[in-house]
């Protein structure tokens, strides 16, 4: 495929255009923003019709979807792949219910399409609105969670977008089945199948020609690890919504519940250590580390977690159940998705400030505190997409707030931030509405 594959002429039929020397890659994408063209008009009750039959089909073939992946678990566990790793990836029947209950619940939630953001009336009469439209292609470059591909299929088609899935070869088996799966129901729903297509090929190649597809596709958003998205930032042609790494912190502060304090630190670090907003970084106002630390650090080791300390938490491991290694300097910048976490002492809420500033991705930081000034201050100077105050990190999240499943979690400041809806799918366009008015 080369770049001179414009929208005008992607726009057009096949028998004005080179689909014959198309590569595979720009032959799905074409599809794709054929279909989208077709979906992006369609009412809401179409959309849903297609989302609740997903969810159906998802149900009624959980032993296809589960088998299929079971081709990638094995592989992965021969490949000595981590188990952090292996639990993103691994699907169960009650995974795949999970999956299909949030299909349902993004049906139920308001189109985006066709809303209003703004508009007025102007003083000569002419009628502007700014109305949300669909982004049309969306490409999605994510690794081995394949519950990735059904979260995201549901989004584009409910907010009127076509969806490229490139899934890693790690979950090839799993993707395969499920696209399988989305693509009947969505054709037995009456929408063009190719609204979600599965990106061919398992090679580093399909995927750079999919980040090279500027003209067939829209915007891109890749959700993995650092190495990826760096990838997808810097490589692509194609526009990028920039997802981000979880280097999520815990403050304690002078001012905290310290039973609210443990709670909040071991759901944040254990509940489920694989993903993008479990804690990474522990810090502790040195005004209650004496009372606090020994507390969290023996709760820490019951949930098998290993604290990587700076030398004023290690004065603490003595007489501790906790396995305490010293830190080093890249601790502090690491996204250890396992039964890990950094842990310091600081000497003020000012300098946890300082800290987050200086190692943050830009996830979710939370302050623990019964201090409302200290609890606005540190909102107030913390700049992440998600600040929490008395509670755990890991309800940055698209299905907690409400959003019904979501794309990824942005944490650049362009277009959207933080967890990815349904709003966030869409662009805008501006509706010029006169009565024969002229300039």
């Amino acid at each position: 495929m080369t770049s001179s594959h414009s929208p005008a002429s992607a726009a057009g039929s096949p028998s004005v255009t080179p689909y014959d020397d198309m590569t595979p890659v720009a032959r799905t994408a074409y599809r794709a923003r054929a279909a989208a063209a077709e979906i992006a008009p369609l009412p809401r009750s179409a959309k849903d019709d297609a989302l609740l039959a997903i969810a159906d089909a998802l149900e009624v073939r959980t032993s296809e979807i589960v088998e299929a992946n079971a081709e990638d678990v094995t592989r992965a566990r021969e490949a000595g792949t981590s188990e952090s790793i292996i639990d993103r990836l691994t699907l169960t029947p009650e995974r795949v219910r999970a999956i299909a209950a949030d299909v349902r619940d993004v049906a139920a939630l308001p189109d985006p399409v066709g809303e209003v953001v703004r508009g007025s009336t102007l003083p000569n009469g002419i009628d502007v609105r700014q109305v949300r439209v669909p982004l049309g292609v969306v490409g999605i470059i994510y690794e081995a969670r394949p519950n990735v591909t059904v979260d995201a299929a549901a989004l584009c088609l409910k907010s009127g977008n076509a969806v490229l899935l490139r899934g890693s070869s790690s979950a090839y088996s799993s993707n395969t089945a499920l696209v399988r799966v989305l693509r009947d129901a969505v054709g037995g729903a009456g929408l063009p199948a190719d609204a979600v297509q599965l990106v061919p090929g398992e090679s580093r190649d399909s995927v750079r020609e999919l980040m090279r597809a500027r003209g067939l596709v829209d915007v891109l958003i890749p959700r993995g690890g650092a190495s990826l998205i760096r990838t997808v930032v810097e490589e692509s042609t194609v526009p990028v919504i920039e997802t981000g790494t979880g280097n999520c912190h815990v403050y304690v502060d002078a001012q905290a519940d310290l039973d609210m304090a443990v709670d909040i630190l071991i759901n944040s670090k254990a509940q489920r250590p694989s993903v993008c907003n479990a804690a990474e970084t522990l810090l502790v106002h040195q005004d209650i580390a004496d009372t606090f630390l020994p507390r969290a650090l023996d709760a820490l080791a019951e949930a098998g977690v290993t604290v990587h300390a700076d030398e004023r938490v290690q004065a603490y491991a003595d007489g501790s159940k906790a396995t305490v290694v010293a830190a080093t300097a890249e601790d502090w910048e690491t996204e250890y998705l396992s039964y890990d976490i950094a842990a310091a002492v600081v000497d003020s809420l000012d300098a946890a400030v300082g800290h987050i500033r200086l190692w943050t991705s830009g996830h979710t930081e939370a302050i623990v505190t019964t201090s409302q000034a200290a609890a606005r201050r540190f909102t107030q100077l913390v700049d992440s997409t998600t600040v929490a105050v008395n509670a755990s990190t890991r309800f940055t999240d698209g299905g907690q707030f409400g959003f019904g499943a979501e794309i990824g979690i942005s944490t650049q400041k362009l277009h959207a931030r933080g967890p990815m809806g349904l709003p966030e799918l869409t662009s805008t366009k501006y509706i010029v509405t006169g009565d024969g008015h002229t300039r």
